[in-house]
């Protein structure tokens, strides 16, 4: 079976346009709020809370994602999007600017914990074989060009145009791609299950509750295990980026910029790796994938622990937390494959909920310890440790990657 598909050609596409539209509008509102408000603390709240209905609602996700026609759930959801971005456009121009893009982002999160699950199900159903993970590779290249060029797209657009005009870009991309996946054709069989609907969302969720610790506990434990090196890998990445550049090294935000670009280079790099390598990737080998994320954390400890200089440290940090990024893409597309080929097509809506869940619940955490951490301790002495913790977990986990190969 060929990878390009017409539904997965159609899923990718769409793919491209709301992605495009989504993190264009993201970058520019943080922009509009910093400039509105100046306070930083303003912005992470808005942040924040458009993240608990995501968290709430993902589960909510999965179980219509396995119950309803997956195309009509991506093509209306991608349609109410565009509408709630057209209604914030015109809100935005009746005053109540923060309050409008604050409700905006809120609504955005809580359609796109409903799309997620049902994008991440589609492609095992559209797809077999090792073109599972190719079609996983390509969704995850997708996610990472599109954050690598929309920050320089949001800030075109919205230094010259202002943020209406973004909006409204973004709304014709969400409608782009409702007009796109109306094309998708995909097998639907309705359930005849009938009961009331916190019944139903109850029964679905026990069912794949069930599935994971009895019937398929590998996948349980890897949810859970990919939840722990999460937390430490984003929370290093994610918090300790920004402030060992800017304060600990004082360089400028252009080096920020030229670091952040370089991350999300990587993490192409990583997606491209695993279409190209599909054959050779054995789940027995996963943990060193994980090993050598927590080895590429050590030279980046090592360089904070010696006077080495400003640009030196700089460049051993980028090229360290590029290794980083590279390897956990690639980890990322190999565990979320290996959970699809475990998971029945019936319930594989509701897992990939419990996945996406389980990742928004981890980072934070992740960056709250780390933030803490880095306000307190010398860097060489968070990330060196760091290093140490994700190493012992990769060796510590060899036999259960070997267990799951079987």
């Amino acid at each position: 079976m060929k990878l390009f598909t017409p539904n997965f050609t159609l899923l990718l596409l769409g793919q491209i346009s709301s992605l495009l539209g989504n993190y264009t509008l993201r970058f520019a509102v943080s922009m509009y709020v910093l400039d509105l408000t100046g306070s930083a603390g303003v912005y992470s709240l808005i942040i924040t809370l458009s993240m608990l209905p995501t968290i709430v609602l993902s589960p909510l996700g999965g179980v219509l994602a396995d119950r309803a026609d997956r195309r009509k759930i991506m093509a209306a959801l991608d349609a109410l999007s565009g509408a709630a971005v057209l209604l914030g456009a015109l809100w935005l121009s009746l005053g109540g600017a923060l309050t409008a893009v604050g409700v905006l982002m809120v609504a955005l999160s809580a359609l796109g914990a409903f799309e997620s699950p049902t994008v991440q199900a589609c492609v095992p159903q559209m797809l077999s074989g090792e073109n599972v993970l190719r079609g996983n590779a390509l969704v995850s290249q997708v996610q990472a060009l599109s954050s690598l060029v929309t920050p320089f797209l949001g800030a075109a657009m919205y230094s010259a145009f202002g943020l209406r005009a973004v909006l409204l870009g973004a709304a014709a991309c969400f409608i782009i791609t409702a007009a796109l996946e109306c094309f998708i054709k995909l097998e639907f069989t309705p359930d005849t299950r009938r009961g009331g609907v916190w019944e139903l969302v109850r029964g679905d969720l026990a069912e794949s509750w069930r599935f994971m610790r009895r019937e398929q506990p590998g996948v349980l434990k890897l949810l859970l295990l990919a939840g722990v090196v999460s937390m430490f890998l984003a929370g290093v990445m994610l918090v300790g980026y920004p402030y060992l550049v800017r304060t600990t090294l004082g360089l400028s935000s252009g080096y920020y910029g030229a670091a952040e670009s370089a991350e999300g280079v990587a993490a192409i790099a990583g997606a491209m790796s695993v279409g190209a390598l599909a054959g050779r990737l054995k789940t027995a080998r996963m943990y060193w994938l994980i090993a050598v994320a927590g080895l590429a954390l050590v030279p980046a400890g090592i360089a904070f622990a010696l006077p080495a200089g400003t640009i030196a440290s700089f460049v051993v940090l980028v090229a360290s937390f590029c290794l980083a990024q590279l390897v956990c893409s690639a980890l990322s597309i190999c565990a979320m494959t290996e959970i699809q080929r475990r998971t029945p097509e019936r319930l594989t809506g509701k897992v990939m909920a419990f996945v996406y869940t389980l990742s928004l619940c981890a980072q934070p955490v992740g960056q709250l310890v780390y933030g803490a951490l880095f306000d307190t301790v010398d860097a060489a002495w968070v990330l060196l440790p760091s290093a140490a913790v994700v190493l012992a977990i990769a060796f510590s986990e060899r036999g259960f990657f070997a267990r799951l190969d079987l």
